[in-house]
């Protein structure tokens, strides 16, 4: 479905999340009821209740995030100063806020425990930018990343993110105020992907983490077996070979990492692999799985820049030699195993 222009989004999109909000809140004890009843049919424990509860909290999230938002622009004169530094960081420090809520509820109520393992960007290289590149599996990963870099090391994120993400009226308002980029399949006017991800990576100052997603989507065998025929077409067999031998991670797309290495050659890479949410792949995954009751382990590697190689040919192999190793570490961690 195509993404609706941006006034219909601030018009419709936005004010609808705040009264979706408050309708729901306003009837909850009758869904509550509804879905005690049902919790005697339902395997696990209390699931509809527990998903119910982190449904309506996710509504009030987003409906709060938006009023605070909104007051942050009237603040601004209106968006006249939304974007200088001052309002800039203001939105960080929201953003920083309404996560830790976020997770708190996640802890409370899903029973989700979060580890970071390996060297983070606050005992790697302080002081300077980094570029973060992710594995992309399972729901709300990104949101744990992001969680981590803001509330845990204390970095501004600059995300690459996918268009589609703008349907969370929240997310849309957010992150288009800050310095990220939306990527939409095929031209939109700003030039091609490579170069609109090498624009954002520019400037980077000590706090700031450039955030990619490499695989360019969630993990799922059809995506991967996708990747391989994609390599094949391209006529890169070598790399095609490569890409079955990992088993748990799509095949690295290399022209967004070229694009900020270019862009910030000061800047230290962190590589970043996530266990706990392997098996949540389709929606009947997720609500098998859910509530979740598991540990995520988030294990970061980081690579200084002057390790960090030079010629094109040797990053491209580089990225696949460091996808390689992520897929080892996840074949060898997956549920949680230490």
């Amino acid at each position: 479905m195509p993404l609706p222009p941006r006034w219909v989004r601030r018009l419709i999109l936005a004010p609808g999340a705040v009264l979706l909000a408050f309708l729901v809140v306003t009837t909850l004890p009758v869904w509550a009821l509804l879905a005690a009843a049902a919790s005697p049919l339902v395997p696990g424990r209390l699931r509809p209740l527990r998903l119910l509860w982190i449904g309506c909290v996710y509504l009030v999230w987003d409906a709060a995030a938006l009023l605070a938002l909104f007051g942050l622009w009237v603040g601004s004169g209106f968006g006249w100063r939304v974007r200088s530094p001052a309002f800039q960081r203001a939105h960080y420090l929201l953003a920083g806020w309404f996560l830790r809520v976020l997770f708190w509820q996640a802890r409370w109520t899903l029973h989700l425990n979060i580890d970071v393992v390996g060297t983070d960007p606050d005992t790697a290289l302080p002081g300077r930018p980094e570029l973060v590149l992710c594995r992309h599996a399972g729901p709300g990963d990104s949101f744990i990343l992001i969680h981590a870099l803001v509330n845990w090391f204390n970095r501004e994120p600059r995300i690459v993110l996918k268009d589609s993400l703008q349907w969370d009226p929240a997310i849309d308002v957010l992150l288009n105020r800050l310095p990220n980029r939306f990527l939409a399949p095929g031209p939109d006017g700003r030039g091609s992907v490579t170069e609109q991800i090498g624009h954002l990576a520019e400037g980077l100052d000590d706090d700031d983490a450039f955030v990619i997603f490499p695989e360019g989507g969630n993990f799922t065998p059809g995506r991967r077996l996708r990747a391989i025929a994609r390599l094949r077409g391209l006529g890169l067999e070598r790399m095609a070979l490569r890409a079955e031998r990992m088993r748990h991670v799509l095949a690295p797309q290399p022209g967004g990492l070229l694009a900020a290495l270019e862009a910030a050659p000061d800047a230290g890479v962190i590589f970043v692999a996530h266990t706990g949410l392997d098996r949540m792949l389709t929606v009947a995954d997720v609500w098998r799985e859910l509530p979740m009751d598991k540990r995520i382990v988030m294990r970061f590697w980081s690579v200084p820049p002057e390790q960090v190689p030079t010629g094109r040919q040797e990053r491209i192999d580089w990225l696949f030699d460091w996808w390689a190793r992520i897929d080892e570490w996840i074949a060898a961690n997956r549920d949680g195993a230490a």
